[in-house]
């Protein structure tokens, strides 16, 4: 929107790329204010599940506005939150048996991390070094951004990061290599192991195999190092499974979910712990009570609307819809042109167009966005990587759009 006071996120306003008005949302589709019909192929930043304006979220947000919008967290409660948590309990792993409240996924990495540190600081063994994956990226608070890969995210605040531990990505040549690698890290005792489960989001949508997952899970519950799983992008079924850790039988210590929490409509986060974590945190010492909040913890509204996200898990196919949704997209993924690396799994798909610029602020970036645009298809591409990550409602005539728009793409900027 020209001349509009509002700074993006992300966005290089210098190069002047037109902003469209979205006006209304639907299913897998965005309308604008000059009347077009924009298919939504990144589910909105990777929240949206069931789709846009789903009507039993969109119900359960507005009865709940009737009753309270927003109390206090601290010392007090109110039902969504008592009803999504024991509802989240019944679904996950039943380690992680508590439940902590935050705003988004980079919140909810902030909570890991302090919990970690917390865990080893109440029982007198203080540990100071966190161990990270290659690559990674866990968000955009300082310490979400200290666990994440060191680089154009984050080199102009370098001076606030702490130092951390680094494993390489386990490519397939290189799986050993880091294995062994993090077996070595963790006999120095750091704090925990932070990781992406099977797929890494925004380093690449970078994929590894759920035995890797397994075998890290595994060293590091020989060594007494917390297992930490980031599944704010992978839970919700985007990895085919409600949390991708399943398809490695792994339950970790501490969970990280957000995003398709609410179904995407509104921002929540949780942290799930399992017992020794949050009774290393229980006294009658104040002093080792958990410091962390924020002033719209369990935000009534937002936890009704996770509440109606998990009667939907509960009362629908959705599994099935996501298996439906991989099948339609493999299909699709392997008759695309133009493009290399071809990678699934779930509901993602990934590719790269064969540039000589490579990296997340590849110059086909721009070239890239600005071609979907053009054909009403959201696509963020990371450099020369294209993903594809769209509602579990979305239908066929919307992925063919989708997928001739990166074949069209894909043989005019590599040809």
């Amino acid at each position: 929107m020209s001349g509009s006071p509002v700074w993006h996120p992300f966005t290089q306003h210098g190069l002047d790329e037109p902003i469209p008005l979205v006006t209304r949302a639907e299913g897998a589709a965005l309308h604008t204010a000059d009347g077009r019909r924009i298919i939504d192929a990144i589910s909105s930043w990777w929240v949206t599940t069931h789709g846009h304006c789903h009507p039993r979220i969109m119900a359960a947000i507005a009865a709940q506005t009737e009753r309270i919008d927003q109390i206090i967290y601290a010392g007090w409660t109110h039902e969504p939150a008592e009803t999504l948590a024991r509802g989240l309990t019944a679904i996950m792993p039943p380690a992680l048996e508590y439940v902590f409240y935050s705003d988004s996924g980079s919140t909810s990495v902030e909570v890991a991390l302090k919990m970690a540190l917390g865990f080893w600081a109440n029982r007198g063994e203080p540990r100071h070094r966190v161990l990270v994956m290659e690559h990674s990226y866990h968000g955009d608070t300082i310490g979400a951004m200290s666990v994440g890969a060191r680089g154009v995210f984050n080199q102009a605040y370098a001076p606030l990061l702490f130092d951390v531990g680094t494993i390489p990505f386990p490519a397939n040549s290189a799986e050993q290599v880091t294995l062994d690698a993090l077996e070595a890290a963790c006999r120095e005792r750091p704090v925990a192991f932070i990781v992406e489960p099977l797929i890494l989001g925004a380093g690449g949508m970078l994929i590894y195999p759920p035995a890797v997952l397994a075998e890290m899970r595994s060293i590091c519950a020989r060594h007494n190092v917390l297992f930490i799983a980031d599944e704010v992008m992978t839970g919700w079924g985007r990895a085919g499974t409600l949390l991708a850790c399943e398809q490695a039988d792994v339950i970790p210590d501490i969970l990280c979910l957000s995003k398709g929490l609410t179904g995407g409509s509104v921002p929540l986060a949780v942290t799930m712990a399992t017992r020794p974590i949050y009774d290393a945190h229980l006294s009658d010492d104040r002093s080792k009570m958990f410091f962390h909040s924020s002033s719209y913890t369990a935000n009534p509204i937002a936890c009704a609307a996770a509440v109606a996200n998990l009667e939907i898990w509960r009362d629908e196919p959705v599994l099935a819809r996501i298996a439906d949704l991989a099948e339609r997209q493999a299909v699709r993924l392997a008759a695309v042109q133009g493009v290399v690396g071809k990678r699934q799994i779930g509901t993602i798909t990934a590719m790269e167009i064969p540039v000589s610029d490579h990296g997340y602020l590849a110059s086909v970036g721009p070239a890239l966005s600005r071609q979907f645009r053009n054909r009403n298809v959201l696509l963020r591409p990371l450099g020369n990587t294209i993903y594809v990550m769209p509602p579990y409602c979305i239908d066929d005539p919307d992925l063919d759009t989708v997928y001739d728009a990166i074949t069209g793409a894909g043989r005019h900027l590599s040809g």
